[in-house]
């Protein structure tokens, strides 16, 4: 069958489809994931080549995706070293430089770049954010092709969109790349503070992390002390988290747990139960002292819970 700019719309519709569908269950997505590709009329069309970034399956004219890859080193804990992966898109203003493969800018991948870019085609960029899970950016837009730097220019499309265009306006541009950044942000915080206590909730212990927040001391509305970093943040059930942002439960400076009196005179069932018994208590702190929740941060963030109780 030829392969006609239909049926490849046809397709990239699908693959769009099918990977807002898994956002819908997890983001980021695994490695896992994105490597079962998906199907269409009966046939499996990949979504990535494992080993290259830029990726246009047989059955498409335009390549389909690109990828940018947060690699495994060792047994190091990876945030400590590895977020020099996404300096490109901290750095951006309006678009992200990505580099071509290898340095023949007439190489199989790069033309295929320039092509997507010359018919404005959308692409699903997997950006990686921690080793082995990826972001999937849904649209991008090849909007700039350079032989001499290397690189391509990636515009971002807006959450929901399938345009095929670039965005339109330098501020349009912005607003994209911000999403993407505030997207990026939070997904770092999150894996980075889980990781340093073990994957258990530092209040229950629990240790499933699927049902495990990230949750700020202080907000990130704070420009001081907001900053998102592990000292900031603590892993916490969904229940243990909203408890927390209510001023239902505080952690002082000791990192011991008061539990609110509203909460400690209400009865009413064993949940309730289990959220009181931690009053005195004192949390479980990560297995790094470096990483141990700051104590400025939470004598501030007291003060707020006392004020509330």
């Amino acid at each position: 069958m030829p392969i006609t700019d239909d049926l490849d719309q046809q397709i990239r519709t699908a693959a769009f489809i099918h990977v807002r569908r898994m956002l819908e269950i997890r983001d980021p997505l695994t490695s896992e994931d994105i490597a079962r590709g998906f199907t269409f009329q009966g046939e499996r069309i990949p979504l990535i080549n494992p080993q290259r970034g830029i990726f246009k399956p047989q059955q498409l004219k335009y390549a389909l995706s690109i990828k940018t890859v947060v690699p495994r080193k060792g047994a190091r804990i990876w945030y400590d070293d590895q977020r020099a992966a996404h300096d490109q898109i901290y750095k951006g203003d309006e678009t992200v430089a990505y580099s071509f493969m290898g340095t023949n800018p007439e190489a199989a991948d790069n033309r295929w770049l320039r092509d997507a870019m010359r018919n404005q085609t959308p692409l699903i960029y997997f950006l990686g954010a921690f080793p082995g899970h990826y972001h999937a950016i849904i649209p991008v837009t090849i909007v700039g092709w350079d032989a001499k730097a290397l690189q391509a220019q990636v515009s971002m499309g807006l959450p929901g969109e399938l345009r095929a265009d670039p965005q339109e306006t330098a501020l349009e541009r912005r607003y994209a790349l911000r999403q993407v950044k505030t997207r990026l942000h939070q997904t770092l915080f999150r894996a980075a503070v889980i990781s340093a206590y073990g994957g258990r909730c530092a209040l229950s212990g629990l240790p499933e992390t699927s049902l495990l927040d990230a949750a700020h001391i202080r907000p990130d509305a704070d420009e001081l002390m907001g900053q998102p970093v592990i000292t900031n943040g603590l892993p916490l059930t969904k229940l243990h988290h909203a408890a927390f942002d209510n001023h239902l439960i505080g952690i002082n400076s000791d990192y011991r747990v008061v539990v609110s009196r509203r909460l400690l005179e209400t009865r009413d069932g064993p949940t309730l139960e289990a959220l009181k018994a931690l009053d005195g208590n004192f949390i479980n702190l990560p297995r790094r002292a470096k990483d141990q929740p700051d104590r400025e941060r939470l004598a501030v963030r007291y003060e707020t819970f006392e004020k509330a109780n």
